[in-house]
């Protein structure tokens, strides 16, 4: 398959949508290394070549797996990797760092598990409050000047915190959750990544698998959802008004209901003006193909009333604890 190829900021081209690789480890429950690789592959046969991980998912394990792909596809995949999370975001045990050393020591261990000389999008996981972000941001930009990281990205800031950091190096993209039902970034950041040129890249597109459908009314032990608000067993209940107004409009439009949640997020580039590249992800090709064939999908005006006026009603929060996502430090700064 074919896809045309997307700008973010700061020049780096990408496919429109990219594959986020977190699915492939065991925050969902058990997997395996060698289909997880398979579904890979299958992603870049596909046209694929936008690939999110970060040193914290499987405790490294997921940039090894990476590494493999590389190995296997040299030259045809562009990677994006994360620092700045401590600790086990599988049981919800985590802090964020950014302080300069720390900067460069995990770049240098994610530059040896991915099995490469340069780290084409390195993001700063989580803003460590402790540290200025300046500090933060120019250790990456020496990793930039020497040649070892060729573009930046910042991962729920806030619009003031991408503003400070792109003072000191052009920010390429933010990476933040943005789907029908996580509509939060667009009191802020969304229209200052706008106005900086700077790209947005949102995970869990398909609201962790919720508004696709996939997802029942009861989270399995050993589940990263069950440490969101949202999915609590009588949140999970309310929330179902959203999936299926996602699946009546797909059913109008012969699309499946993953396809018209990625096909609002797309919907958004347009409607704000900056280049969007979701990166759903998957264990399954399958999987890779029906999202990649949102790309085709095209919502009326109907459809995206109705899809709009359902992210109104969503019950819960996207975190446990609102300051370690955007919109939290935004209320509190704004209180």
């Amino acid at each position: 398959m074919s896809v045309d190829e997307i700008t973010l900021g700061d020049g780096l081209r990408t496919s429109p949508q990219g594959f986020g690789a977190m699915a492939l480890t065991t925050v969902y429950g058990g997997t395996d290394p060698d289909s997880a690789l398979a579904t890979l592959e299958h992603a870049v046969d596909a046209g694929v070549t936008f690939v999110d991980t970060a040193n914290v998912y499987g405790n490294g394990t997921n940039e090894e797996l990476i590494g493999r792909l590389l190995t296997r596809r040299p030259g045809q995949v562009q990677v994006a990797t994360k620092f700045g999370v401590a600790g086990n975001i599988r049981v919800g045990e985590r802090a964020a760092r950014g302080d300069a050393p720390y900067v460069r020591e995990c770049a240098e261990e994610s530059l040896r598990r991915l099995g490469t000389d340069v780290i084409d999008l390195y993001y700063l996981h989580r803003v460590d409050t402790r540290v200025a972000i300046e500090e933060t941001v120019g250790a990456m930009a020496e990793l930039v000047a020497e040649g070892k990281v060729r573009h930046l990205g910042l991962s729920e800031v806030t619009a003031d915190e991408l503003r400070r950091a792109h003072a000191v190096h052009p920010i390429t993209a933010v990476q933040s959750e943005w789907s029908i039902w996580s509509r939060d970034v667009e009191r802020h950041v969304v229209p200052a990544a706008a106005e900086l040129g700077v790209g947005f890249v949102p995970y869990s597109p398909l609201g962790r698998g919720f508004l696709a459908g996939s997802v029942g009314t009861e989270i399995p032990e050993g589940d990263m959802r069950r440490t969101f608000p949202r999915f609590d067993a009588g949140n999970l209940d309310a929330n179902q008004v959203v999936v299926e107004t996602v699946r009546r409009v797909a059913s109008t439009l012969g699309a499946t209901p993953a396809q018209v949640a990625l096909a609002w997020v797309h919907a958004q580039a347009g409607r704000w003006g900056l280049p969007v590249v979701p990166i759903p992800g998957t264990r399954r090709a399958e999987r890779v193909d029906e999202n990649l064939g949102a790309l085709g999908v095209r919502l009326d005006a109907g459809a995206m009333t109705a899809l709009d006026e359902v992210s109104a009603v969503v019950v819960g929060g996207r975190s446990a604890d609102p300051t370690w996502v955007s919109a939290g430090r935004e209320d509190v700064t704004s209180a």
